[in-house]
């Protein structure tokens, strides 16, 4: 029997809504920038932590922050541990800033992917084909996605970010960098 952590693309809106509410209710502040955090199995910290910090890990309740500029991304929520950027195997897709921009961390997409097929084509279809390997029972969120979870959230958010779907922000893509609407 196969574990499936990630949603369909038909249930992504009612898991945006439940997660939102979720982290509303169990939000811990973290302990370097006071941003909202999430909680976070401690074996999702075990498999991103660097092999020299495991033994720092094996007890405790952690969270991960999400803020783009806070570099610590795990926090001890009634402790002293903490675990930046460098600390962990993995480049934190949320608090980069430059390419490569991991966004699915189960099938290695990066936002220059959806960047460039925009570019090329008009449309992406990588929310689509992310869905279509989660409905085959093939996501490995919590082993492989720093946050713990499913990653197609962000991926939609930056797929709707690059189509100009937030108003706020549009793509250059003969430089390729951001550029705020005036």
């Amino acid at each position: 029997m196969s574990m499936n952590c990630c949603p369909t693309e038909s249930a992504i809106d009612e898991l945006e809504t439940a997660e939102t509410v979720a982290i509303e209710i169990s939000a811990r502040l973290c302990t370097n920038c006071e941003g909202q955090s999430r909680p976070v199995s401690r074996k999702t910290v075990l498999l991103m932590l660097k092999p020299h910090l495991l033994k720092e890990a094996m007890t405790g309740t952690y969270s991960f922050c999400s803020t783009r500029d806070c570099p610590v991304v795990y926090f001890e929520e009634r402790g002293v541990h903490r675990f930046t950027t460098d600390d962990v195997r993995v480049r934190v897709g949320v608090k980069a800033t430059e390419d490569p921009i991991p966004l699915c961390y189960c099938f290695g997409f990066e936002e220059s992917h959806i960047r460039d097929e925009i570019s090329r084509t008009g449309a992406t279809n990588v929310p689509q084909r992310i869905s279509a390997l989660i409905r085959e029972g093939l996501c490995a969120c919590e082993a492989r996605n720093p946050a713990g979870v499913c990653c197609l959230g962000e991926v939609n958010k930056a797929a709707k970010r690059f189509l100009g779907l937030d108003a706020s922000t549009r793509w250059d893509y003969q430089s390729s960098a951001p550029e705020q609407r005036r």
